[in-house]
């Protein structure tokens, strides 16, 4: 995989795909993440290129311009961390106008996924549009380790027209993914939380033979529980996946790997920040109530088991941790990580989120993932277009 290094970026137009996939509330910015990660390669290149046309996504719009989806709080917050104005262009036309304005340029073109033949499963439309993409510049960067599982054209398509390379940020994802799948030190601990199994039940099946210590928690604990034949309520359950479930847990005793489960949860009546919580054991969930959050005693456990890894890898929150009341797991979790003497990794999406709004500082952590899905789907043994394109 060729770096930034490999290419003279000396007064050529540049075309930078990054991941400024950022959560906004009220139309703010409230985790600026993904953009801060993506500003050592913006500013290397800014240096060297006599402009920079930025390509990324925001959720997921599925018919055309959404104003909620717009790019433009992005661009915003990129101009204030570059101290220059970065305009957000409505189509290709516009991007090219402004690019072209003077030296040094830096423009965000509008959400991508606004253009359906961004995301189109037609291989013929897909190339059509990346074809008009790449009258923007000369030279492809790939800096969006968070869409690089995605068959886009911004992200395959794109890249297989001109010269390219890999960015700052996926080639430290990717050293950093390639320790964890082939040569973690050990003792090595996966942590896994989020809603549902289905996201993960590929990923767990492919690190059981590897980890040594394997924690789940999240809305997924409670299929693990219910397919142990306990009464979990009205929790969130994925019946269709309780018989691959059963399978892991045999799988782990098989092969002694220590499969983490929580003995109490925190239930509440509904899915609501002033929901009362109560502590109850696995044994003894309300039919009435329902799991959001594994337990404190549980979270003790957890933490402790993992404090003598030597690597860690976390992906998913223990449990609704944007309501005070059953983000503890969560939090302790967090904690120990912060505490842990060798690498912790923090696998994108909401675990990052999570230590973020609990309080806690990205240096506190040896690394911190942007792409979440990326990262699990890379563990699980799977290839990454995105990635398979920037090394050829």
């Amino acid at each position: 995989m060729q770096t930034l290094e490999s290419i003279d970026f000396t007064g050529k137009r540049v075309i930078l795909r990054c991941d400024l996939n950022v959560p906004l509330k009220n139309g703010e910015i409230t985790d600026p993440g993904r953009i801060l990660a993506s500003l050592p390669t913006i500013e290397l290149i800014r240096k060297k290129a006599a402009s920079i046309v930025i390509l990324a996504h925001l959720g997921r719009p599925k018919n055309g311009f959404t104003p909620e989806l717009s790019l433009t709080p992005v661009a915003n917050r990129l101009g204030e961390l570059l101290k220059d104005v970065v305009s957000c262009a409505s189509d290709i036309a516009e991007a090219k106008k402004l690019a072209a304005a003077r030296p040094g340029t830096v423009v965000l073109l509008e959400n991508i996924r606004f253009f359906p033949a961004e995301t189109s499963k037609e291989e013929s439309e897909r190339m059509a549009f990346a074809r008009e993409l790449a009258t923007l510049g000369e030279v492809y960067v790939g800096d969006g380790f968070g869409a690089v599982h995605r068959k886009h054209a911004s992200v395959y398509d794109l890249p297989l027209l001109m010269p390219h390379c890999a960015g700052r940020l996926i080639y430290a994802e990717m050293r950093i993914l390639n320790t964890l799948a082939t040569d973690p030190d050990r003792p090595y601990g996966v942590i896994l939380g989020g809603a549902k199994v289905s996201d993960k039940i590929g990923v767990i099946a492919n690190l059981l033979d590897r980890v040594d210590i394997l924690a789940i928690g999240g809305g997924m604990v409670f299929t693990f529980l219910a397919a142990m034949g306990k009464e979990i309520g009205n929790s969130l359950v994925d019946r269709e996946q309780i018989p691959q479930v059963k399978e892991l847990i045999a799988r782990a005793q098989e092969r002694g790997a220590q499969l983490l489960l929580p003995d109490d949860v925190v239930v509440a009546p509904a899915f609501a920040a002033d929901s009362p919580a109560t502590v109850v054991s696995v044994d003894s969930i309300p039919a009435d109530q329902i799991g959001l959050d594994i337990g404190p005693e549980s979270a003790k456990r957890y933490a402790h088991a993992l404090e003598n890894c030597r690597t860690v890898f976390w992906n998913g929150p223990m449990g609704v941790f944007e309501f005070p009341a059953f983000a503890h797991g969560t939090r302790v979790i967090a904690q120990a990580l912060s505490e842990l003497p060798g690498l912790s990794v923090i696998g994108g999406g909401d675990s990052a989120a999570a230590i973020r709004l609990l309080g806690f500082d990205d240096e506190q952590f040896g690394y911190i993932s942007t792409g979440g899905g990326a990262s699990l789907e890379f563990l699980e043994g799977k290839e990454l277009p995105g990635i398979k394109v920037l090394e050829s």
